[in-house]
Parts: C-alpha cells; sequence; structure tokens
C-alpha cells in the first residue's frame, strides 16, 4: 500500500492519514474511503487497530515520527513486517 501523506482540510479518499491520537470517533465517517493509518499512538489492541482491521485497512499503531509535520503531502508505503510490524517508508 502507497500514496500520499496530506494535512487533511478536506476530502479523504485513498488518503494515508497520519493521527496523533487514533480516535475512532473523528475517524468514523471516513474511515472506509481511506487508504491507510499512522497513528502516533494506540497500539495493535486498541480500538483503532481492531476497526482498521475489520475494513482490512493498511494501519501502523504507536508509531514513532520525529517530525510528523515533515511527513506533509509526502509519498508513503506502508509495508507489512513481521509478527504484525510495519515501516513506513518515504518513497519520493
Amino acid at each position: 500500500m502507497q500514496g500520499v501523506i496530506q494535512l487533511l482540510k478536506e476530502g479523504a479518499d485513498g488518503k494515508i492519514v497520519l493521527v496523533n491520537d487514533g480516535g475512532t470517533t473523528f475517524l468514523a465517517p471516513i474511515l472506509s474511503k481511506l487508504a491507510g493509518v499512522v497513528c502516533i499512538t494506540g497500539a495493535l489492541g486498541s480500538h483503532l487497530a481492531i476497526v482498521t482491521r475489520e475494513f482490512e485497512i493498511p494501519a501502523l499503531m504507536g508509531t514513532k515520527i520525529e517530525n510528523p509535520e515533515n511527513l506533509d503531502r509526502k509519498h508513503v508505503m506502508i509495508k507489512p513486517g513481521k509478527n504484525l510490524e510495519g515501516i513506513l517508508l518515504v518513497t519520493e
């Protein structure tokens, strides 16, 4: 899975979103439109992780990113890893 990360002002179709706190309350209206979710907090057992698995949306939980604002509008790929881990790759 790959796409462009951007700070969303509107429209979520096919986007990979980067969120600080993975509350499904604010993502629920757009979740089915997303191509992927990268969450800075949370774990594999969190509600967002469970819901994204149900929707078959690639997600990374508890992702450590030093300067997340530097990823705005960058092309990225969510690459599955071993043992339910994954990698966020900047492809551009």
